[in-house]
């Protein structure tokens, strides 16, 4: 009679190291934002000069003292705080980008001169860029604090990485400057590149910038050469 052979225990993989990134680049991003809100013309602005400065700037500083350095924190207040963040600066570039077209086609005092013309609607383009970036890093997979401890299965935006994985490192997220590049190419594309939404809202969000872009683009560049001729 054959005794009951017991199997040995195997050992299980390790544990995936934690992966977080820098907070400076991002606040860098928010910073460069900021003042360029500042330096728009005070008819481009939905507010009063200093507000949505001093708002957005007073949730960056609660961001980096509750989360400095490494961003790895999940907490549902700092949760609620990016997302009032990135929401401000979106909605600080929405509007500046209505005030610029609105004035494009009744006549504001930048759209008689092409050199001003350019400048506005250079800076307001830059800040749609920016917020969508943002945007896009604090919606993708819970924000960059719940990717540093969980690699979602099906992101909400597909980067090349996710779909070659062999050309990928083990492990791999996508950074603040991922984020960035998607933001600046969907914004002289007008479409998605090598970066495919795949939620809902990652192809309302941008299609929403897309928009924007093309409007802004298109209707500067026509006045200046209607100005210039």
């Amino acid at each position: 009679m054959t005794g009951h052979h017991t199997p040995e225990p195997t050992e299980l993989p390790d544990p995936p190291a934690s992966f977080d990134e820098s907070r400076w680049p991002m606040a860098a991003a928010v910073v460069v934002a900021i003042v360029l809100t500042v330096l728009l013309p005070d008819d481009l602005r939905m507010a009063p000069r200093w507000v949505f400065p001093v708002v957005e700037g007073l949730l960056l500083l609660a961001l980096i003292a509750g989360d400095p350095g490494r961003i790895d924190r999940r907490s549902a207040v700092l949760r609620a705080v990016s997302i009032a963040l990135v929401g401000a600066l979106a909605l600080s570039a929405v509007g500046s980008t209505v005030h610029l077209v609105d004035n494009l086609i009744h006549g504001g005092k930048e759209t008689s001169s092409a050199p001003s013309l350019l400048q506005a609607g250079g800076t307001v383009w830059a800040c749609t860029v920016l917020a969508f970036a943002l945007l896009y890093y604090e919606l993708d997979s819970g924000g960059a604090a719940a990717r540093a401890h969980h690699r979602p299965a099906t992101p909400a935006l597909a980067f090349p990485q996710h779909l070659n994985p062999e050309l990928s490192p083990p492990g791999w997220r996508p950074r603040f400057i991922d984020y960035l590049y998607l933001g600046f190419t969907n914004a002289t594309a007008f479409s998605p590149t090598d970066v495919m939404p795949l939620a809902p809202w990652a192809k309302i969000v941008m299609s929403v910038q897309a928009l924007l872009s093309l409007l802004i683009l298109g209707l500067v560049v026509a006045r200046a050469v209607n100005v210039l001729a």
